[in-house]
């Protein structure tokens, strides 16, 4: 599943060409993705400008000049394509690439900005939707989603509030969602290698008695702003099958410090551990447990 910093890259890439421009035209070559599409869905569509692309968490949002929104999920195996007559692109990069046989393009969103977007998802477990902007706070896939890890908002005290008192082991209360947005396995994982912290500790000890940060909640936040920074800046890197806008593949995966490097020497200075791997919630986890505390 793509995590924040691809979602972010390809939010990026498809700016240019559907932010400011009117979709002409909407092609749906079947009823459904993960979900059928709405009965009034491509009249909403039609003929509407985009006037700002998003994103919440994994999710990108298009605000459109009639006051609705389109959300936009990529699934598993979900992308974007770009495609005029001088390039065919794909924006977001990935751990491994992405489709591009055109039996799986299932929307066309044509755009008077000359180029098509076309999304493409073999496995269909993607799905798009729309709703009225001033219907968003109860709009189910959104409601319950907890703070953007890049925001101003996102700091030490508020990551010590949502884990205060929590009994969950410290990796699944940051895949939770409704403590914090975007995060998923890879991320989890390089951040709390980078922060030095245990996935198995208690989500709780990121907060005193008191119900103030910890060192350990500082130190988290600082790995969790490093790491999505760096994905972001890199083109993103996730599970198989993501791929950027313009069909390139990440440089992130690369710079992976634990993520999928079982057997291998820590990276840590001064720690002569070896990274190990174990199953937890139902996804690996990478970490050292020599320096990861």
């Amino acid at each position: 599943m793509p995590e924040l910093p691809e979602v972010e890259t390809v939010r990026r890439g498809l700016q240019p060409a559907m932010e400011g421009s009117r979709i002409t035209r909407l092609e749906l070559r079947r009823k459904d993705l993960r979900f059928p599409f709405q009965p009034d869905f491509a009249g909403r569509l039609q003929g509407r400008v985009i006037t700002s692309l998003g994103r919440r968490a994994k999710y990108l949002l298009a605000d459109l000049d009639s006051g609705d929104v389109l959300l936009m999920h990529l699934g598993m195996s979900g992308s974007f394509r770009v495609v005029s007559d001088e390039n065919n692109v794909m924006p977001g990069a990935f751990h491994h690439p992405r489709s591009d046989e055109r039996a799986h393009d299932h929307v066309v969103f044509h755009m008077s900005s000359g180029p098509s977007v076309i999304y493409n998802d073999p496995r269909r477990f993607g799905f798009m939707r729309i709703f009225a902007r001033s219907e968003i706070d109860q709009e189910p896939f959104l409601k319950d989603i907890g703070p953007e890890p890049l925001g101003n908002a996102f700091d030490a005290a508020l990551l010590a509030s949502a884990t205060a008192g929590k009994k969950t082991s410290l990796k699944a209360a940051l895949l939770d969602q409704r403590v914090v947005a975007g995060l998923g396995n890879i991320y989890v994982c390089e951040a709390l290698f980078r922060s030095h912290l245990s996935p198995r500790r208690l989500a709780a000890t990121l907060a005193t008695k008191k119900g103030e940060p910890t060192d350990h909640s500082r130190r988290l936040v600082i790995a969790i702003h490093e790491v999505l920074n760096q994905a972001i800046k890199a083109g993103g890197s996730s599970l198989r099958d993501h791929r950027q806008t313009d069909g390139e593949l990440g440089y992130f995966q690369h710079s992976f410090q634990v993520y999928d490097r079982e057997g291998e020497p820590c990276q840590t200075d001064g720690c002569s551990g070896i990274v190990k791997r174990f199953v937890q919630n139902g996804r690996s986890t990478f970490w050292c447990p020599k320096c990861q505390r």
